[in-house]
């Protein structure tokens, strides 16, 4: 069986790059049917970025203007010390010469954003909430998903009842970084690697925030980090900015566990010392921890390298394959390159293993490369804040040189895209 005529493609994941795949398959006219575990998605989480590279595929997938409608399209980044001299800027996006911008934007709108775009497009049960994957077992011919507490093939209600058998000729695992697909593949390689940073994140209502258009990056000589960035196009339009921030400190300088399995509610009283004397003078950065309504506490984690995601008809997605340091913001962009690279190797019509096999071939060494960039800047702006003694002008320097090493790991995998779908002949690739 050809893997375009007759294929039905089952995603376990109704994530940013599960979604993503099913639009992109459904472009190559290949049907998809995603099996989510929540029994109702809600726009979770906080801030977000998306590349350009990225962005160019989502645009050749029909959502540019409706990405412009929920993000704020980056222009710099502006490195900072803790009293908020600025260090060095980076342009972003546009202004960095890229033909689609750099959104920043929330997690839960963007995911909103697809499903709709997913339901519309492939019908109304595409989606399957309430279907939690737990196994599957490979056929000569296709793939036999186990899935609990889900629904028929009929799109019956089965919640609580018995666990019920799907059949698709392939299965996708975008199921996170708790990925019961990677389970069944690779058992031995589930466990994560902690950063040994705790990271507390959260989003707070300003009046203004520098041009809306610059995420800052600050550091300090104790190893405390700060990010933060307008993340809101709607709040932009009404005058105010959304502000997203993460604070990262080193597990020893808390006095707490450095657990990798740590993850839910944080508290103000816990990331607010790190950052007491943190006043900028345009911005009271004590102050804006203080007034967000909500505070998350997550590890910072990845997962070594696979060396090999798929077997046969089954292969990973997103961060089921590639877990990665938030560091350089790239976890979201690289499954939506894996979806479009995923749904074009399906679309050349021949045997389904061969496709992933391709698709994987072209994928996992781009995203090796990039986690351990990731892991390689985090390390290089660590040592930099801790060099106390180092005038502006050499941590400028430094910081252009990591920076650039890492945008040229980073170019070098978002190349790696196969036949991306530009109707019209247009390449909007930044």
């Amino acid at each position: 069986m050809s893997t375009s005529e007759n294929a039905h493609v089952l995603i376990a994941g109704a994530g940013i790059g599960g979604l993503t795949a099913a639009l992109a398959l459904h472009a190559h006219g290949i049907e998809a049917t995603v099996l989510e575990n929540a029994r109702e998605i809600r726009p979770i989480g906080v801030g977000i970025n998306i590349q350009p590279a990225a962005i160019a595929e989502l645009t050749s997938l029909g959502l540019g203007e409706a990405l412009a409608a929920i993000g704020v399209a980056t222009r710099e980044h502006r490195y900072l010390d803790r009293t908020g001299t600025t260090l060095w800027t980076e342009p972003r996006g546009l202004a960095a010469g890229h033909r689609c911008p750099q959104y920043s934007l929330h997690r839960g709108e963007l995911q909103m954003m697809l499903l709709a775009a997913v339901r519309d497009r492939l019908g109304p049960d595409a989606v399957r909430a309430g279907s939690r994957v737990t196994g599957f077992t490979q056929t000569p011919g296709g793939v036999q998903v186990q899935v609990e507490n889900g629904r028929d093939e009929n799109g019956r209600d089965e919640r609580g009842g018995p666990s019920i058998s799907i059949e698709g000729t392939a299965l996708i695992g975008a199921d996170g970084r708790n990925s019961a697909v990677l389970s069944q593949l690779h058992p031995d390689r589930t466990a994560v690697s902690s950063a040994r940073i705790h990271m507390w994140r959260g989003l707070t209502e300003l009046d203004g925030f520098l041009d809306g258009r610059t995420m800052i990056l600050g550091n300090d000589e104790h190893g405390a980090r700060m990010i933060a960035y307008p993340c809101s196009a709607r709040h932009a339009r009404q005058g105010r900015a959304l502000l997203n921030w993460v604070c990262m400190v080193p597990a020893a300088a808390t006095g707490a566990s450095a657990d990798s399995g740590w993850a839910g509610a944080g508290r103000l009283e816990d990331v607010l010392p790190h950052f007491a004397a943190w006043d900028f003078g345009w911005l009271n950065v004590p102050e804006v921890l203080a007034r967000s309504s909500r505070i998350l506490r997550y590890p910072m984690v990845d997962r070594d390298p696979l060396a090999g995601w798929g077997d046969g008809r089954v292969t990973l997605l997103g961060d089921a394959a590639h877990l990665m340091y938030p560091i350089g913001a790239n976890g979201a962009s690289q499954a939506v390159l894996d979806a479009v690279a995923l749904a074009a190797e399906l679309a050349r019509g021949d045997d389904v293993a061969a496709a992933l096999d391709r698709y994987e071939g072209v994928r996992r060494p781009a995203t090796t490369a990039i986690t351990q960039a990731n892991r390689d800047m985090d390390t290089a702006e660590r040592a930099l804040a801790a060099r106390a003694g180092a005038d502006d002008a050499t941590k400028a320097a430094h910081l252009e040189s990591v920076t650039t090493s890492y945008r040229d790991v980073v170019d070098t995998g978002t190349g790696h895209v196969a036949h991306p779908i530009h109707p019209g002949g247009a390449n909007p690739r930044g």
